[in-house]
């Protein structure tokens, strides 16, 4: 067998890492499993770091598309031998996976490209892959004058038309948090944003599970303006589906999606070795490309293409134009969101 550079230092990886977790062995893992989210994001990952981390390391890896508080349910339940190994996470449930010690340290020293990430994506318990951004998605065939704000959503004339995702998603409960903060309230006080929903309901023509869901009712013309993830709607994009996204004038959501080994996983050094491809410019700079359009952290990937057009030309202009929510304070009532959405905004 021939060595490559590339795969000296994917083997400089995996036995750095395995070092770090001694008692482990190729030999006595399954195939590695990655968590990822579902829609275009299972779709990127599959395109892109599947095979990256097929021709880094030798080695095949099964992708499980789920939201992140499914993730954490499916790992809490079988702490001892988890079904996944790596997870994924957007901040709320990162802060819940952290919190309820199941996640294992990111094996920083052994990693090529953990220093090159901004230092906001720097996190030795869960190193942020890229940053998500969500805003307004609407179709422009029926839609004929771009919305510019949240408050359009409850215009009469969407009635029977916008589509919302319920509180398990980072973009249902951003969303609600932001349309509380329209009216006076915060990450700690939703009351008013509970009342401007009851409000929209007429409005509503679905609840969507989940971003995947709610990307999807585009395509099926059932929905034609809703909140939605900047992403999400370019590979939709790309099938010839009519939409478009829109930074609101109140500042569109961002925030950071992490990366993490799960404590207890057969494949932490496999999934170091994962997590390291993920972080690579290699990687981030073909997500960031069409139809994926995936908003990179690695210092190296500059900004370019619709990105640095619609979004921003770099991390720091994004940092001033958008939002970034206190999901610390959030996660401490979340859980009674959910429960109180759920009673309550049914169609």
């Amino acid at each position: 067998m021939q060595l490559t550079r590339r795969h000296l230092l994917g083997s400089a990886l995996t036995l750095s890492a395995m070092e770090l977790f001694p008692g482990i062995s190729h030999a006595q893992a399954r195939k590695l499993v990655f968590a990822t989210f579902t829609g275009s994001w299972e779709e990127a990952h599959r395109d892109v770091l599947v095979p990256a981390f097929k021709k880094a390391s030798g080695q095949d890896m099964l992708l499980d598309a789920m939201l992140s508080v499914d993730q954490i349910a499916k790992v809490s339940a079988a702490r001892t031998n988890p079904p996944i190994d790596v997870m994924l996470h957007d901040p709320g449930p990162a802060l819940v996976a952290i919190g309820q010690d199941l996640v294992e340290p990111f094996p920083v020293a052994a990693s090529k490209n953990y220093k090159d990430l901004i230092p906001e994506a720097q996190d030795p318990m869960g190193p942020s892959m890229f940053f998500q951004v969500v805003g307004i998605t609407y179709n422009p065939e029926t839609v004929k004058t771009p919305p510019t704000s949240w408050a359009d959503l409850w215009k009469p004339e969407y009635k029977g038309r916008v589509g919302i995702t319920n509180l398990n998603s980072t973009l249902g409960t951003g969303f609600l948090v932001e349309v509380a903060r329209m009216h006076g309230g915060n990450e700690g006080n939703v009351e008013e944003g509970f009342k401007a929903i009851e409000k929209l309901k007429p409005n509503l023509a679905a609840v969507a599970a989940n971003p995947g869901a709610l990307a999807a009712l585009f395509q099926q013309g059932q929905v034609d303006i809703s909140p939605g993830n900047f992403n999400a709607i370019q590979i939709l994009k790309t099938r010839g589906v009519p939409v478009e996204f829109v930074a609101p004038k109140e500042g569109a959501i961002a925030f950071k999606t992490s990366i993490h080994i799960v404590k207890n996983s057969p494949n932490k050094a496999l999934a170091a070795q994962l997590i390291d491809v993920a972080l690579s410019p290699e990687v981030q700079g073909k997500l960031m490309r069409s139809p994926y359009l995936v908003v990179p952290t690695n210092g190296k990937v500059r900004m370019e293409g619709e990105i640095a057009k619609v979004l921003a030309k770099d991390t720091a202009e994004m940092k001033k134009k958008f939002v970034f929510q206190d999901w610390k304070k959030i996660n401490e009532h979340r859980s009674a969101w959910i429960d109180r959405f759920n009673r309550e905004i049914k169609l």
